[in-house]
């Protein structure tokens, strides 16, 4: 396993534990041979390549880093402009080297190895001889992961300037005619992680953000699946973009049926300019095969994100139970009426109290105030330290909101300097929720956000931190960056962004940070490397979020998905759910509440309690857990999904009816991932009544479901296996 080099034939076979892929050099353009279940490997190889008809030229060969303009007129991984105008590179292969485990990328988010023994990375050097561009193309493969991590480098190595007008960080070409179909999640505010599936034919097929952030609308994800690919069986081919800004991913699908795939930064309205001896480093692209559906290439990305993505203290440990006061009071509030929500969470065994927005500056609606990062003694007459003391008095944690990124016009920091935001000179400034985006690509305005920020967590005991992110950019210049740069703006807002969050959280490892932008507007792997876990989605409706939580896992753990009870009428939807219902959807991802306990009745305190009290018994298998879906919202009345620990031993079964069924025919529930060799102790939700099931029997035939005439009906099945002669 790692990678296998045929320097007779210039073929390079990459393989991990269940996976090959392989390249080869031909007349020196790097070309795509296979990727997919592992094969062994028989010298020679080169039998495997497709070969092209001369007469085609790169029209027809299947290319790992494909250019423009010389013969191949599909989608270019690049382009670069020379000093004279023109557009025309041929990058040509010149050696390569391979490196045990995974550098890490400068300035850039990346998945990484705790052992070099884990992965071993491939670097492939090409030549453009004319304009001496040079790309360095990283091929990294994980020894027990089917997964391959790509990015390219590319370097000035002549003595003039190259302006870079498209720099994607993979592209994959398919030989062959062959049936596509696409996965990849779209949506909108408040509908985030919708799974769209369709087939692909002739012609470009294409998601992107063009809002500096990777966007509600679409999830820097894709899948290329066969049209007879399910949860359980068939191929996928997964593409997660590391990064956090605009991007573009997409199939092209040729005269001949061949399909190529790109993923990266969104080239529209980018340029980067490199100066003699100055590089650009890609976002890294994380792509997962599985053989066996998309349930296989889901669990992948999790147990690979999980442990290889996401860093820090909180990586491994378990995740509070947290209320927040944001639906419960928005702006209107003040330190005793937080201490006495917080109080009644100590009663219901709640770990963390989260205040939100609005305890800043003059914050008493959303129209000002951002960027002044100041307590509001008004709301809060002893301070943050004071509220936070108190609270922690009652054994709860204390968390505070922040939207850093942001500037209102009516706001102290904006009379003081109203160039700190993203604008062109004489042009109108767009606000989104009364507010500005800050320019980040300026590193007074980042070092003003930490000290900020940093003279807070110096006085204030503050354990977790919800950082959002409210409005995608708009007037995207900056008044620090020269004309021939203004087109590096958004990236560059993006690398600051990325240097902040490093500071901050390598400066304050203790907290728990939490990604948030309007929700799951900026829910990407990027982010994840900074902060563990996201605010999926402003839309708190537990039928709404069947659908939103089940997309996301798609890609992202369960460990990422932060999911909480809010009260009834839903404050999106207006909808009436059970409490029990509520509970069961949101104890499917990071628990919390918002809404005020104080309003509970003693029945529902009650509830809540036992919701509490069997989260913190179950958290650890559902957020470390592997995630089995088995059914999916997005195709009728129920959903199902459990989870299951590593050795097979337990699992956590979750049911869902949205609507009652009249005159309901007998059901079942079949399972998944578990040992068919086991028996298994079988009790529902806390119950202590059990029942015995083989797991062949629960996979095969079913686990029986009673039928409750009832709306909104949910319930959970715990599983543990007993001990037999194997053990």
């Amino acid at each position: 396993m790692g990678v296998i080099v045929e320097s007779q034939t210039g073929l390079f076979h990459l393989q991990s534990s269940g996976m090959s892929y392989i390249l080869q050099i031909v007349d020196g353009y790097p070309a795509h041979v296979y990727w997919g279940s592992k094969l062994k490997h028989r010298e020679p190889m080169e039998g495997l390549l497709i070969h092209t008809p001369e007469k085609a030229g790169l029209d027809r060969l299947p290319q790992e880093y494909p250019q423009y303009g010389s013969g191949d007129f599909r989608n270019p991984a690049y382009q670069v402009e020379l000093e004279d105008g023109t557009r025309i590179t041929e990058l040509k292969y010149e050696g390569y080297r391979i490196i045990k485990g995974k550098p890490a990328l400068t300035g850039l988010p990346a998945v990484y190895t705790e052992d070099e023994a884990e992965a071993d990375t491939l670097e492939l050097e090409l030549r453009d001889a004319y304009s001496g561009l040079k790309v360095v193309l990283l091929y990294t493969v994980f020894a027990e992961r089917n997964v391959i991590v790509r990015s390219a480098r590319l370097i000035n190595e002549g003595d003039r300037k190259l302006r870079l007008r498209r720099a994607l960080s993979a592209s994959v070409d398919y030989s062959g005619e062959r049936e596509w179909e696409i996965v990849y999640l779209s949506g909108a505010w408040a509908r985030e992680g919708n799974m769209t599936r369709r087939p692909l034919a002739r012609g470009e097929t294409r998601i992107d953000s063009k809002r500096g952030m990777s966007s509600h609308q679409f999830n820097p994800f894709a899948a290329l699946v066969a049209p007879d690919t399910t949860e359980f069986s068939g191929e996928a081919y997964g593409f997660s973009l590391v990064y956090s800004g605009g991007f573009e991913a997409g199939a092209e699908v040729d005269s001949f049926g061949s399909a190529r795939f790109s993923i990266g930064v969104n080239s529209f309205d980018f340029a980067w300019l490199l100066s003699p001896g100055e590089s650009f480093q890609t976002p890294e692209a994380v792509m997962v095969y599985s053989g066996q559906g998309l349930g296989d290439m889901s669990r992948t990305y999790h147990r690979l994100y999980r442990t290889r993505l996401c860093r820090g203290r909180y990586r491994d440990e378990e995740r509070p139970i947290l209320v927040n006061n944001w639906e419960a009071t928005y702006f209107n509030f003040n330190a005793d009426k937080l201490v006495e929500i917080a109080e009644e969470g100590a009663k219901l065994g709640i770990e963390l109290f989260v205040l939100d927005d609005g305890w800043f500056g003059k914050r008493d609606s959303d129209n000002s105030s951002l960027g002044d990062w100041i307590e509001d003694r008004r709301k809060l007459p002893g301070g943050l330290a004071d509220v936070a003391q108190r609270i922690n008095k009652l054994g709860l944690k204390f968390g505070l909101w922040f939207e850093p990124e942001m500037i209102s016009p009516d706001s102290e920091l904006y009379r003081r300097h109203p160039d700190w935001c993203l604008h062109v000179p004489g042009r109108r400034r767009s606000e989104a929720r009364w507010q500005l985006v800050l320019d980040y690509t300026r590193k007074e305005v980042r070092d003003y956000i930490y000290d900020s920020l940093a003279a807070i967590f110096a006085s204030v005991p503050v354990s977790y931190v919800k950082w959002d992110m409210n409005r995608a950019l708009t007037e995207i210049g900056s008044a620090v960056l020269p004309p021939e740069r203004q087109s590096e703006t958004a990236h560059r807002y993006v690398l600051g962004l990325y240097e902040l969050l490093e500071r901050i959280t390598a400066g304050f490892p203790h907290i728990l940070f939490e990604s948030c932008s309007s929700g799951g507007g900026r829910f990407d792997p990027g982010m994840l490397y900074y902060m563990p876990q996201t605010w999926t989605s402003d839309n708190t409706d537990a039928v709404e979020r069947l659908k939103i939580q089940y997309g996301t896992s798609l890609v992202y753990p369960v460990s990422a998905i932060g999911a909480h009870v809010s009260a009834v009428p839903n404050h999106q939807v207006g909808r009436m759910t059970p409490l029990e219902f509520r509970g069961d959807v949101a104890m499917s991802g990071n628990f919390g509440y918002e809404l005020d306990l104080t309003k509970f009745t003693d029945e529902e305190k009650e509830t809540v309690k036992r919701q509490v009290a069997a989260y913190k018994q179950i958290r650890g298998l559902v957020q470390k857990g592997d995630l089995y879906r088995l059914k999916s919202p997005f195709e009728g009345n129920e959903s199902a999904w459990m989870f299951v620990s590593e050795d097979k031993e337990t699992a956590l079964v979750y049911y869902f009816q949205v609507m009652a069924v009249p005159n309901a025919p007998r059901r079942s529930l079949r399972l998944a991932g578990l040992d068919p060799d086991l028996e298994y102790e079988v009790r529902s939700g806390t119950s202590e009544a059990a029942s015995i099931h083989g797991g062949d029997r629960l996979m095969q035939v079913g686990l029986p479901l009673a039928y409750r005439q009832k709306d909104y009906e949910s319930g959970w099945f715990r599983l543990q296996a007993l001990k037999t002669n194997k053990d």
